[in-house]
C-alpha cells in the first residue's frame, strides 16, 4: 500500500487560495445572478462574506510564517511565488469588502424604507413651509430623470433660498466605500440636498463637495439649541425607533440599564463599519457593562462598599455591633463564594486596523435582566506566541498589580432564583486610522449559580462557551467562520466545539476562616482577594466610628476621619491600592506575633500606614488623573507612586514629602477629612 507523500506547505497554501478564490467567484455570481435578493438570502450571503474573510486571513498569517526552510524540497522563485499568493488574497478581500458593503446597503434599504420615508416627508412638509419653491423642485428631482436633477441642484447651489436647507451633523466618521460616496468626519456640519427612502442622502459640505451619505451616521443639527429643535430631534428619535406604537407617547427612560443600552446603539455604527471592512468578528458588539460603568457610581465598588439602611431608614441593614466581641458582627448571606479566573481561549483576534490596548473580563451579579451588583474588572496576559489564549494571575502577592488578580470573592443575598454570575469578555482599543477609542465586547457567558430547585452548583472548574452579541441578544455567536452547528460526525463535532471561543473559571468552596473572613464585608459586593484584608480594616473602622464612637444614634453629623472619607476613592484607582497594600505588608512584617494578635493596634497602625501612604498620593497634584487603558498615564502614576513611597521609605514617613517645596498638593476640602454617613449611604435595594 502507497503512503501519500504529504503536500509541501507552499503548495498546500496556494491549493487552498484557489479554492477560496472559487468560492468568492461563486458567491459575487450569486449575487449578481439573482437580481434583488430577498432578505433573508442577502443575509446568508453576508455572512458568507464574513465567513469567507475569516478564512483569507487565516491564509494570510499561513502565508506570513511561511519560510523557505520550511520546505521539503528547494522551490524555485519562491519569494515571487509568496508575493503572487498575497496579492491574491488581498484582491479576494478587495472583492469581499465591496459585496459586504453593496449588500449592506441593500439591508438599510429594506430595513429602513418606511421610517427613512416618514422622515423624507416630514422633511419635505417643513421646506414647505418655508418655501414653497424649493419643496416643489425638490418634488420634481425626484420623478423626473437624473439629468433634469443636475439640473435642478444647479439651481438650488444658485439660488438664496439654499440656506433653508436642511442640515444635519455627523455623529461619527465615515469614508467612502465607493465613488459617489462622500467622506465626512464626526462633528462636520453637512446639508441635505436630496433625502432618499433607501437610506442613502445626497449631501453637501461646507467645501461644496457632494456625495451620498448614510442617514444613520447624521443628526438633525441644532443652530440655536432652543426647546423647538430640541423637540424636533425627539420626535425624529420617535420615528427612528421602530418598536414604538404609533401615535403613543415617547417617554425618556431613566434606569441607567436602558441609558447605557441607548449609548451601546449609538455606537453600532461604528461597531458596523469595522465588522465590514473585517477588523472585528460578525459577533462582538460594543461592552455593555463598560456603559453601566460609565453611567456614574451606581454600578462601582465604592458604591456597595458603603452601608445600607433598612426600609425604615432607621438603622444600618449590613453594619451591627457585637457588643462581646467588640467589632462588627458577622453576617451570612445567600453567596459567599470565592471565583478564580484561568483562561479565556480561542477569543477571535481583532484586524490590524485596530490597536489593543487592554484585554480583560468585566464580571457581575446578573439574574438574567438586570445587575445585581458592582461590576468587578480583572485584566488578562497575553503571549504573542499564543495570541487567542487570555490567562489570569490568580494569588496576587508582593508588586503585582491587583487588577490582575483572578481571585476574586463574590457576595450577594438576593433572593432571585435566576441569580448568576455575567462575565464579559473585553478589549479597550484604538482605531489607527481616525484615533478613535472605544470598548468591545468579545462575548458573554452567564453562570447560574442555583439550580432549578434552588440548590447550589457544585464547586468545581466549569469550561463556559461564549456567546456573541449582548447579554440580551440570544443565539448570536462570537465569529460565525466556526459556528457550533456543526453537521458531521461525533468527532467532527468535537474538533469543532474546541476550536469555539471559551472561558475557564473555578468555583471554590469556602473553609472556616475564609468564611468568616467575607462575612465582615457587605452583603453584596465583588472584589479582589488580594485587597480583602484592606476593605476589613476600613468595614472595622467604619463600625468604630457609626456604631460604638458616635454620641448619639441619631446624630447625623459630620464625622472628621481622613479614612472613611476617602478610602472608597481607592477601589477606582487600582495602583493607588496597590501602593496601600504594599506599605501594609512592610508595616505588617515588622510587628510582633502577639501584636498581631492584637485588633486594635492593628487598626491603629493600619490608619498611621494610610495616612503616610494613600491620602497623600490622593491629593498630590503630580499624579496624573487615573484613565482606563491608557498606558502612559498609567507609566507616569506608577513612576510617581514609586518615587513617593521610596522618598516616604527613607525619611520615615510621609511628613518630610508633605512640607518638601518640590511637593504640590491640591487646596485643601473639608470632605478630604469629614465622612458624611447620609450623603454616602446606600438606599435600600428592596
Amino acid at each position: 500500500m502507497l503512503v501519500r507523500r504529504p503536500r509541501d506547505p507552499l503548495q498546500a497554501l496556494q491549493r487552498r487560495s484557489q479554492e477560496l478564490k472559487q468560492q468568492v467567484d461563486s458567491l459575487l455570481s450569486e449575487s449578481r445572478l439573482k437580481g434583488a435578493l430577498e432578505s433573508s438570502r442577502r443575509r446568508d450571503i453576508y455572512q458568507r462574506c464574513i465567513q469567507l474573510k475569516q478564512a483569507i486571513d487565516e491564509n494570510k498569517n499561513t502565508l506570513q510564517k511561511l519560510n523557505k526552510a520550511d520546505e521539503p524540497a528547494p522551490v524555485g522563485n519562491y519569494d515571487q511565488k509568496k508575493k503572487e499568493e498575497h496579492s491574491l488574497l488581498d484582491k479576494l478581500t478587495h472583492q469581499l469588502q465591496e459585496l459586504a458593503v453593496s449588500l449592506r446597503r441593500e439591508d438599510v434599504t429594506e430595513i429602513g424604507a418606511l421610517t427613512e420615508r416618514e422622515e423624507d416627508e416630514d422633511f419635505a412638509e417643513e421646506d414647505e413651509e418655508e418655501e414653497e419653491d424649493e419643496e416643489e423642485s425638490e418634488e420634481s428631482g425626484e420623478e423626473e430623470e437624473g439629468t433634469e436633477e443636475e439640473e435642478e441642484e444647479k439651481q438650488e447651489d444658485e439660488s438664496h433660498q439654499q440656506a433653508t436647507s436642511k442640515e444635519y451633523v455627523a455623529i461619527g466618521d465615515f469614508t467612502a466605500q465607493q465613488v459617489g460616496d462622500l467622506t465626512f468626519k464626526k462633528g462636520e456640519i453637512l446639508r441635505i440636498i436630496e433625502g432618499k427612502p433607501d437610506g442613502w442622502w445626497t449631501a453637501k459640505n461646507a467645501k461644496g463637495e457632494k456625495g451620498l451619505v448614510p442617514r444613520t451616521y447624521l443628526e438633525p443639527y441644532n443652530k440655536d439649541k432652543g426647546e423647538e429643535s430640541s423637540e424636533e430631534g425627539s420626535e425624529e428619535d420617535a420615528e427612528v425607533g421602530d418598536e414604538t406604537a404609533e401615535g403613543a407617547e415617547v417617554k425618556q427612560r431613566a434606569d441607567s440599564h436602558w441609558s447605557a443600552v441607548q449609548k451601546a446603539v449609538s455606537e453600532i455604527n461604528t461597531v458596523d463599519v469595522l465588522t465590514t471592512m473585517g477588523a472585528i468578528p460578525a459577533g462582538f458588539r460594543p461592552s455593555t457593562l463598560f456603559q453601566l460603568l460609565e453611567e456614574g457610581n451606581q454600578f462601582r465598588a465604592s458604591y456597595f462598599l458603603q452601608p445600607e439602611l433598612t426600609p425604615s431608614q432607621l438603622a444600618f441593614k449590613d453594619l451591627m455591633w457585637d457588643a462581646k466581641m467588640g467589632t462588627i458582627r458577622s453576617r451570612p448571606s445567600r453567596v459567599s463564594l470565592i471565583l478564580t479566573l484561568w483562561s479565556c481561549k480561542m477569543i477571535p483576534l481583532p484586524g490590524m486596523s485596530i490597536q489593543v490596548l487592554s484585554r480583560h473580563v468585566r464580571l457581575c451579579l446578573f439574574d438574567g435582566n438586570k445587575v445585581l451588583s458592582n461590576i468587578h474588572t480583572v485584566r488578562a496576559t497575553w503571549q504573542p506566541k499564543k495570541p487567542k489564549t487570555w490567562t489570569f494571575s490568580p494569588q496576587v502577592t508582593g508588586i503585582l498589580p491587583c487588577l490582575l488578580d483572578g481571585d476574586c470573592f463574590i457576595r450577594s443575598n438576593s433572593s432571585s432564583p435566576d441569580l448568576g454570575i455575567l462575565f464579559e469578555l473585553g478589549i479597550s482599543y484604538i482605531r489607527n486610522s481616525t484615533g478613535e477609542r472605544g470598548e468591545l465586547s468579545c462575548g458573554w457567558v452567564f453562570l447560574k449559580l442555583f439550580d432549578a430547585s434552588g440548590i447550589p452548583i457544585p464547586a468545581k472548574t466549569y469550561e463556559l462557551f461564549l456567546n456573541g452579541g449582548t447579554p440580551y441578544e440570544k443565539g448570536v455567536e462570537v465569529d460565525p467562520s466556526v459556528s457550533r452547528r456543526a453537521h458531521g460526525s461525533v468527532f467532527y463535532q468535537m474538533m469543532i466545539m474546541r476550536r469555539q471561543p471559551q472561558l475557564l473559571v473555578k468555583l471554590r468552596s469556602l473553609n472556616r476562616r475564609s468564611r468568616n473572613i467575607l462575612s465582615l464585608l457587605p452583603e453584596t459586593l465583588i472584589g479582589s482577594m488580594c485587597s480583602i484584608h484592606l476593605l476589613i480594616f476600613y468595614r472595622q473602622i467604619l463600625g468604630d466610628v457609626l456604631l460604638k464612637d458616635r454620641t448619639s444614634m441619631q446624630s447625623a453629623d459630620l464625622i472628621s476621619s481622613p479614612v472613611l472619607a476617602t478610602f472608597p476613592k481607592l477601589l477606582e484607582q487600582p495602583d493607588v491600592m496597590d501602593a496601600l497594600r504594599s506599605s501594609w505588608a512592610e508595616k505588617e512584617s515588622t510587628l510582633k506575633r502577639s501584636e498581631k494578635r492584637d485588633k486594635e493596634l492593628l487598626k491603629a497602625a493600619f490608619v498611621l500606614v494610610y495616612h503616610d501612604c494613600a491620602l497623600p498620593l490622593l491629593q498630590s497634584t503630580l499624579l496624573p488623573p487615573f484613565r482606563w487603558a491608557e498606558g502612559e498615564a498609567e507609566a507616569a502614576r506608577w513612576k510617581v507612586i514609586a518615587d513617593f513611597l521610596m522618598e516616604t521609605r527613607e525619611n520615615g514617613g510621609a511628613l518630610h514629602a508633605l512640607l518638601s517645596p518640590d511637593g504640590l498638593h491640591e487646596p485643601f476640602d473639608v470632605s478630604e477629612q469629614t465622612y458624611d454617613f447620609l450623603g454616602e449611604i446606600r438606599e435600600n435595594a428592596a
